[in-house]
């Protein structure tokens, strides 16, 4: 048996969620009637193909998650770093504690048409949800499932099926939560087809 190598290091299991945590940032929002909200949330990932679907973890304390759960609708939206600030403040700042708070992080916000969802300006990308309600998975484990009934995406950015994040400065570069509003963003291009 070979000896194992000295820079593997036991990780606090407390702590073991970071390993996996630096996916992509995304901003979820959400209306109800007149009550809009727009979140950061790092806990997001494409579930399956056809039909697209998405999920995300939001947390009870959360307004978002609420509006989500009275309308039924969710929007994902991919920031970029030139959001960095603003995703920051709209992850760290509770609209239960400020009410104001959109106005407060000056969100620009505004609606494709024919869906009556509040989305964020400047993001790389959106997908609009309906959630696919399971109560226990929403209720146990914060877990809330979309099916993708709509999607638009800056062709700056992706374009034909494919990120063309190369091609753009790094202002568009997508974000990546690690914890304690430390951030990573996406590195660079390479292609395992021109590996010999």
């Amino acid at each position: 048996m070979n000896k194992m190598n000295a820079h593997i290091q036991t990780v606090e299991l407390a702590k073991a969620y970071r390993l996996l945590n630096h996916g992509l940032t995304v901003l979820v929002s959400a209306k109800y009637e007149q009550e809009i909200n727009v979140m950061s949330a790092a806990w997001a990932c494409a579930l399956e193909l056809v039909p697209a679907k998405v999920s995300v973890v939001l947390d009870k304390s959360t307004k978002t998650r609420q509006l989500i759960e009275q309308s039924g609708y969710f929007v994902l939206q991919v920031p970029t770093l030139k959001q960095l600030k603003l995703v920051q403040q709209l992850g760290s700042i509770s609209q239960f504690d400020d009410p104001d708070k959109l106005a407060h992080c000056h969100a620009p916000l505004f609606q494709f048409n024919g869906y009556d969802l509040p989305v964020v300006e400047g993001c790389a990308a959106w997908l609009i949800c309906e959630l696919i309600p399971e109560p226990h998975n929403q209720q146990v484990h914060d877990l809330f499932i979309g099916k993708v009934v709509a999607a638009f995406a800056d062709d700056r950015v992706f374009r034909d099926g494919h990120w063309y994040y190369h091609e753009v400065g790094s202002e568009w570069k997508s974000l990546h939560h690690v914890a304690g509003g430390h951030y990573y963003t996406i590195g660079d291009v390479v292609d395992a087809n021109l590996l010999e």
